[in-house]
């Protein structure tokens, strides 16, 4: 997603009057160069030389020369938020850059109203989809987090991913600057991340996500920002599951390095194209940031980690076992309903459907 804005933010700092938020009036009659001229010289006035940030941002310098603002943010944090909008108001960036894949942009136009819903309205449509999107095994995965997600945003009172919507509204008000989803797409890390586990573990970390009910206070959420205590985290997961880890963190820190590094490049002024050094803001999770910090300057080949290997003989019949299950489940409640009810039943588009996803797929030559 690229988001290119000719909007202006006045103040410098957070602002309590969405007023000063508008972009001033251009003089009259000028032309398409000189309002983008205009436009620029605005946003480097604006942009802070050595500006205050927060304690979670680090920087990071590119070979030429351009910077990038790092924020480390509590995916249920308030603070977070404010963090990221007074960075990039303090930075005024040519791209931010956030911790979301195509899969997950809806969360970016969403009101909180609507996503504390959809969090916690977990129903039979998003376990078809997620098991449509990343197959059986990581889709059924997947309703695991969501459902774990659903559990902090029910104790909290807050959708996840504030963080990203605040930038992605803060981007708006910057000129020329220019939005980038910088993760890797959520059915690749599924799929790498059930694969990397035997099926010991997958029954583990399954029975673990669906007993989750622990309490979880905005004070723990806003110790997630705290490196020392995220490392501790990390060590214990580590420990447990390290290749659930690897592929959701570890590999994860190579891909948002990757695309870090890709947006933080030098970019053209509009008077006469001239390559100057980039001012780039990254929103991401504080677990990423040390990972991040490691291999800002290390060669990297990201070809390996978007790899999926093909499903394997024993998940094939696995899938068809529960397919098979499900179908003689269906073809007993109609009989039990009668004839003609059950070929009503049948008739309906949503059981039409339901058939569809549970027939069972032919044996692929890389099953064997």
């Amino acid at each position: 997603m690229d988001q290119d804005n000719n909007s202006e933010d006045e103040s410098v700092g957070p602002s309590e009057d969405p007023s000063e938020d508008e972009l001033p009036s251009l003089p009259p009659g000028l032309s398409d160069g000189e309002a983008m001229e205009l436009l620029w010289q605005l946003r480097s006035q604006r942009r802070q030389a050595s500006p205050e940030l927060p304690e979670t941002v680090s920087i990071l310098t590119a070979p030429d020369g351009s910077l990038l603002y790092l924020v480390g943010t509590a995916h249920f944090s308030d603070s977070s938020k404010q963090d990221v909008a007074m960075t990039i108001r303090a930075v005024q960036p040519d791209v931010v850059v956030v911790e979301l894949c195509q899969y997950r942009v809806s969360m970016l136009k969403m009101d909180e109203a609507t996503l504390l819903r959809e969090a916690k309205d977990i129903n039979l449509d998003k376990v078809q989809q997620a098991i449509k999107q990343n197959g059986l095994m990581s889709g059924l995965m997947q309703i695991l987090l969501l459902k774990v997600s659903a559990h902090i945003t029910e104790q909290l009172g807050m959708a996840p991913g504030g963080e990203f919507r605040e930038a992605f509204k803060e981007a708006g008000q910057v000129p020329f600057c220019k939005f980038h989803l910088g993760d890797r797409p959520i059915p690749v890390t599924f799929k790498r991340a059930i694969a990397a586990l035997s099926l010991w573990q997958k029954a583990r970390l399954a029975w673990g996500l669906c007993f989750l009910s622990d309490p979880i206070s905005k004070e723990d959420v806003e110790k997630c920002k705290q490196k020392d205590l995220l490392e501790q985290t990390m060590s214990e997961m580590i420990g447990e599951f390290p290749a659930l880890h690897q592929t959701i963190v570890a590999e994860r820190d190579i891909y948002l390095t990757h695309t870090l590094r890709q947006a933080t490049r030098c970019v053209e002024t509009p008077s006469n194209a001239q390559k100057v050094p980039a001012v780039v803001v990254g929103v991401v999770g504080m677990g990423h940031v040390p990972g991040i910090e490691r291999n800002w300057e290390k060669q990297l080949n990201i070809t390996e980690i978007m790899s999926v290997a093909p499903p394997s003989r024993f998940g094939w019949v696995l899938r068809t076992v529960i397919k098979g299950v499900a179908m003689g489940m269906l073809g007993y409640a109609c009989y039990r309903a009668g004839g003609s009810l059950g070929r009503t039943v049948l008739s309906l588009p949503a059981v039409e459907s339901l058939l569809e996803n549970i027939r069972p797929s032919p044996l692929s030559p890389h099953d064997l």
